[in-house]
C-alpha cells in the first residue's frame, strides 16, 4: 500500500501538490463529456426522429454528418495554428460559444437548407472547442504520462455517451426540439467555465511537462531541449510514419462515422430492438470504450503504442462483422465489446502515438494537416454507409466493407515505425520515459497559485 500511494504522488503530485496538468485532464474531461453526450453519441437518435420528422433519406441525414466532417476537417489546419500561436483557450471560448448557439438554432429548423447551415455552425463550433484544440494542451502538459493523461481525458467522452439514454429519453419525453435547445444553454453555461482551467505549455508557468524535470535543470532549459529536437510541420509530413498513421486513423473513423450516425438505426429498423434498447446498446458500447481508454492510458505508457493501434483496428473489424450479421442479442453484445474496447483503446494511442513521435511544439498544426486526411474516413464512412442502405435496404454490405478496411488500417499501423528526424541520427523526439521516474528537481517550484500570474502581472495562459 505504501508503494502504491508512493507511486500516485510520483504521478499526480510530484512536487507535493497536485501537478496542474491533472486539473486540465479534469477540464478537458468535462468539455468533452459535454460534446459526447450532447451531440457526438446522440446524434443517432436524433437521426431517427428527423427521418421520421421530414421523411427525409438516411443519405440525406448522413450527408448533413459527412458535410461537417469535412467542414471541420479542412479548418483543422487553421484551427492548429491557432492553437500553437495563440494557444487553446481563446480558440476554446470561440467554439463552444459557436457550438451552443448552433444547437439552439437546430432546434428551429424548418427546412434541409437550414438544417445543413446549423449543423455547419455546430460542425466549427465543436471542432474549435473540442478534441484537437483539448488535445494541444494535454500533449504540452505531459510526456511520460502522456498516454494516460489523454486517456483519462477521453472518459469524458465516454462518459457521455454512457447518458445517452438520459438523452433519448429527454428526445421521447420533450422532443428533439426542445432537447436541442437546451442542450445549447447547458454548453454555454457548463462549457465556458471548464475552457478556463485550460492553459498552453507548462514553461509559461515556471513548470515543466509531468511537473519533474530532470535535476538541477531549469524549465526553460527543459523547454529548449525540448523544442530543439522536435519536428517542424513540414519535416513531420515527409515522413512515412505521418502519411501511415493518418491513413490508418482515417480508416478507423470511417468505421466510427458510420456507427455513429446507423447504428440506432440499423438497430431499430433492421434488427427491431425498440428506441431505448437501442439506447443502452449504444451506453453498453461507450462503457466498453471508457474500460478500453483507461486501459490504453495504461498499455501506452508501457508497450508499443503502434502494435495496440493495430490490434485496436482488428477490435474494429470483428465487432463491425458480428454486428453486421447479428442474429441474437449476444452477438450485438459482442459488437459492443470489440468495438467499443478497439476504439476506446485506440483513442489516447492516436494522440500520444503522434506526439512521440513529432513533439509538442507543432503538434496542433501537425494534427491539423492530418486532419485533412482523416476527414476522408470520418465523412465518407457515414454516407457510404448510408447509400449503400438506401440501395440494399440494410447495413450488411457497408458494415462488412468497414470491417475489411479496419483490418487495412491494422497493416497501416504495423509499417507506421518512429521517424527518424533529419537533424539528428536516432529517431525523435526523445520522450520523458529516459528519466528516472523517482528523479526530484532541485529547483524549487512555484505554488500553484502562481499560475494565474505571469512575470509582467498579466495572464499568459489566455490561450
Amino acid at each position: 500500500m505504501h508503494n502504491l500511494r508512493r507511486k500516485f504522488d510520483s504521478v499526480v503530485r510530484p512536487r507535493g501538490t497536485v501537478f496542474y496538468g491533472w486539473w486540465i485532464v479534469l477540464g478537458t474531461s468535462g468539455i468533452q463529456l459535454l460534446a459526447g453526450s450532447l451531440w457526438m453519441q446522440s446524434y443517432g437518435a436524433y437521426a431517427v426522429l428527423l427521418q421520421e420528422d421530414f421523411g427525409w433519406s438516411k443519405t440525406l441525414v448522413a450527408g448533413a454528418f459527412a458535410l461537417t466532417r469535412v467542414e471541420s476537417g479542412i479548418l483543422g489546419p487553421f484551427q492548429g495554428w491557432l492553437c500553437d500561436r495563440f494557444g487553446p483557450r481563446v480558440v476554446l471560448h470561440s467554439g463552444t460559444l459557436m457550438f451552443g448557439i448552433g444547437f439552439m438554432l437546430f432546434s428551429q429548423v424548418q427546412s434541409v437548407l437550414a438544417f445543413y447551415l446549423t449543423f455547419a455552425l455546430i460542425a466549427v463550433g465543436s471542432s474549435l472547442g473540442g478534441f484537437a484544440t483539448l488535445m494541444v494542451s494535454i500533449v504540452n502538459w505531459f510526456d511520460r504520462h502522456r498516454a494516460k493523461a489523454v486517456a483519462l481525458s477521453q472518459t469524458g467522452y465516454s462518459l457521455g455517451g454512457l447518458c445517452v439514454p438520459i438523452v433519448v429519453f429527454a428526445l421521447e419525453g420533450f422532443g428533439w426540439r426542445a432537447t436541442a435547445f437546451a442542450s445549447g444553454i447547458i454548453v454555454i453555461c457548463v462549457g465556458l467555465p471548464l475552457a478556463q482551467i485550460v492553459r498552453h505549455r507548462p514553461e509559461s508557468y515556471g513548470q515543466t511537462p509531468d511537473g519533474t524535470p530532470p535535476p538541477s535543470t531549469k524549465p526553460s532549459d527543459v523547454d529548449m531541449s525540448r523544442r530543439a529536437i522536435d519536428f517542424s510541420p513540414a519535416q513531420a509530413i515527409r515522413t512515412r510514419a505521418f502519411w501511415l498513421t493518418s491513413i490508418g486513423h482515417a480508416l478507423a473513423l470511417l468505421t466510427v462515422s458510420a456507427v455513429m450516425v446507423h447504428l440506432f438505426t440499423h438497430l431499430t429498423i433492421n434488427l427491431d430492438y425498440s428506441f431505448r434498447q437501442a439506447g443502452f446498446v449504444v451506453a453498453l458500447m461507450t462503457g466498453c470504450q471508457m474500460v478500453g481508454q483507461l486501459l490504453g492510458g495504461y498499455l501506452g505508457d508501457r508497450f508499443d503504442k503502434r502494435l495496440l493501434c493495430c490490434l485496436c483496428m482488428l477490435g474494429h473489424a470483428t465487432g463491425l462483422a458480428l454486428v453486421a450479421y447479428a442474429e441474437n442479442p449476444l452477438m450485438v453484445v459482442g459488437f459492443a465489446l470489440f468495438h467499443g474496447l478497439g476504439w476506446g483503446t485506440r483513442g489516447p494511442l492516436m494522440v500520444a502515438l503522434r506526439a512521440d513521435y513529432f513533439g509538442a511544439s507543432s503538434f496542433g498544426t501537425i494534427m491539423g494537416i492530418s486532419s485533412l486526411i482523416i476527414m476522408i474516413g470520418m465523412s465518407s464512412g457515414a454516407i457510404i454507409a448510408g447509400v449503400l442502405a438506401d440501395v440494399f435496404g440494410d447495413f450488411k454490405i457497408a458494415f462488412t466493407l468497414f470491417a475489411f478496411s479496419s483490418v487495412v488500417g491494422s497493416v497501416c499501423f504495423f509499417f507506421a515505425k518512429r521517424p527518424a528526424h533529419p537533424d539528428h541520427e536516432t529517431p525523435s523526439p526523445v520522450t520523458g520515459a529516459s528519466i528516472n521516474e523517482e528523479s526530484i528537481p532541485i529547483d524549487r517550484p512555484k505554488a500553484q497559485s502562481d499560475l494565474h500570474l505571469a512575470q509582467d502581472g498579466r495572464d499568459v495562459g489566455s490561450g
